[in-house]
């Protein structure tokens, strides 16, 4: 195997690095982030879909990871088209040839199971797995990597009425219906 003592150390760092991404993303049991944005700052409330929580999540972590990619001497590229494996290609600075494959994975809780959650999604399961030399919906090439990490966040949904996702926060923070 290539790079292994590399891969460990990449690998430690990459734990003790997700053990702090909580405090980037809630504060007790509320989440840090409101909803979306607009010129007019009004806040509209996430929706409760999860491929859009899914998206906020790691828009709000990828300024977090690009320190830590600093902080331990990498750059990150992000996946060139948003079907592409992986979501994060960590890249050596000192040795370029050195890759680390990212991929972040998001569900949530299944409450009626405590303990469990909904599932993960593998995503595809592309011709890079086969030919390991392939380039089709991969950054790099399989076999260019010198590990491959999936870090999975696991979240609780907050239950949401169907006519809050109709409405906005304003500056007071008051509902305001937007129908």
């Amino acid at each position: 195997m290539k790079n292994e003592a590399e891969k460990a150390v990449f690998g430690a760092q990459l734990k003790d690095f997700a053990t702090t991404l909580r405090d980037f993303i809630a504060m007790g049991d509320e989440w840090t982030i409101r909803g979306f944005i607009d010129i007019f700052k009004n806040i509209y409330t996430i929706s409760s879909d999860t491929k859009i929580v899914s998206k906020v999540l790691e828009l709000h972590l990828f300024p977090h990871f690009l320190t830590f990619a600093k902080k331990i001497g990498y750059d990150i590229e992000l996946a060139t088209y948003q079907n592409w494996y992986p979501d994060l290609t960590f890249i050596s600075k000192s040795n370029p040839q050195i890759k680390f494959a990212v991929d972040l994975k998001t569900t949530y809780r299944d409450e009626e199971y405590p303990g469990f959650c909904n599932g993960f999604t593998l995503g595809s399961h592309g011709e890079y797995f086969v030919n390991r030399t392939s380039t089709k919906n991969i950054q790099y090439p399989y076999d260019e990597y010198s590990g491959h990490f999936c870090l999975g966040i696991i979240y609780s949904r907050a239950v949401l009425d169907k006519n809050e996702e109709t409405q906005f926060l304003t500056k007071t923070r008051k509902r305001t219906s937007i129908l």
